[in-house]
This record gives C-alpha cells, sequence and structure tokens, in this order.
C-alpha cells in the first residue's frame, strides 16, 4: 500500500461578490489581496494551490502571477459544487483541503493542522473533516478522494451538505483560531477584516 499524498489545496474564487461590491480574490486586506494571503497560508500543505475562478476570471489573472494554479470555470454561474468538481477532476486521485475566498484569513497553522489531522485519521476516502471553533464549524475543510469523486454527479448547484450526509466517517479538528469563522460578504466585513490585521 502506498502513502497517501497529502490534500490538495482548492481555493474557490469564482463568485460574483455582489454584495462586496469588488473581486473578494482582489479586496485588500492588508499589503496585499486577500488572495494572495490565503495561497501563502495554504502552501504550507500544499506548494501548488489550485485556485477555480469565473466571475472575475480575467481580473483575476491580470492581477497575477500567483503562486497558484488558476482554474477558470466558464459556468460559474450554476454554482460553487460545479466549480469545485472542476477542480477535483483535475486533482484527480486527491484528497482535497477546500479554502472558500469568502474566508480570507485563515493562517498556515490551520492549513497545517487540518492536513496532520487528516493524516492521523488515516486520510480516509469517504472522509470529511472541518475546523470547529467553540460550538460552530469553519473553513476550510477536507473532502476524501472517494467523495470528491462524488461531486461530478451533483447538480452544480447543489450545497456541499448533501455530500457531507454521505461522509463516512464525519470528522471534526478543533481549533484556537477565529479566523475559520471570518466570513467576507459585505463592505462592513471587509472593514471589520481589515482591523484584524496590519495595513503595512
Amino acid at each position: 500500500m502506498t502513502e497517501q499524498e497529502p490534500p490538495a489545496v482548492v481555493i474557490l474564487a469564482a463568485g460574483e461578490s455582489r454584495r462586496l461590491g469588488e473581486p473578494k480574490a482582489l479586496a485588500r486586506l492588508g499589503p496585499r489581496p486577500a488572495l494572495a494571503q490565503l495561497i501563502e497560508a495554504a502552501t504550507r500543505v500544499d506548494p501548488r494551490p489550485l485556485v477555480v475562478t469565473g466571475a472575475h476570471a480575467c481580473e483575476i489573472e491580470a492581477a497575477g502571477p500567483w503562486s497558484a494554479d488558476l482554474l477558470p470555470n466558464p459556468d460559474w454561474e450554476l454554482g460553487r459544487t460545479g466549480g469545485l468538481a472542476r477542480a477535483a477532476a483535475l486533482r484527480g486521485g486527491r484528497d482535497l483541503l477546500v479554502a472558500p475566498i469568502d474566508v480570507p484569513l485563515v493562517p498556515p497553522e490551520v492549513f497545517a493542522g487540518l492536513a496532520e489531522a487528516w493524516v492521523e485519521a488515516g486520510s480516509p476516502a469517504g472522509g470529511w473533516l472541518a475546523p470547529r471553533h467553540g460550538e460552530r464549524f469553519g473553513h476550510p475543510l477536507v473532502l476524501g478522494r472517494g467523495l470528491a469523486a462524488r461531486l461530478a454527479s451533483l447538480d452544480p448547484d447543489a450545497p456541499l451538505r448533501e455530500l457531507r450526509s454521505e461522509a463516512r466517517p464525519l470528522l471534526s479538528w478543533d481549533c484556537s483560531w477565529r479566523e475559520v469563522l471570518d466570513d467576507l460578504d459585505t463592505p462592513a466585513d471587509l472593514e471589520r477584516l481589515r482591523g484584524r490585521i496590519p495595513l503595512d
């Protein structure tokens, strides 16, 4: 039996960011865009994360270069799960560590902790692992390669909780980083998150 590879990191950044009014991936939370910060944190686990783009694919590509591979999803309007299915196909046979750009301040320690907990659990093909801060679950999360393979059979707009209901085992990792809960959706969220990090 060969040793299972660590999870491949997939960053979901295909949405329109309508409520924010600007692409979340390019929003400045400090000296760099949110996407650059998330990519850097993710490289603790995967030296070349895969970023799924969509509504703002051209702007994100032009703002590079990025230390990641970009995967434009022309059908982004159909739903987030469709983009994740494309990523799973490109990283075929790999467990996936899925990080939405909606939660951009996740530090490298969280990526590393999740990957370590996943390996300690035996990298279960049908498993699901999410971080838990207090009583709440956050992001990113890990999908076993078996669950990831199921993405292609789901509707593009199907919520991931449909896949979660099939997960065996369903795992959690307790962490002290509140950043796993820090959503970026609105201008007010952006100002709040900017207040959490130095600007220069």
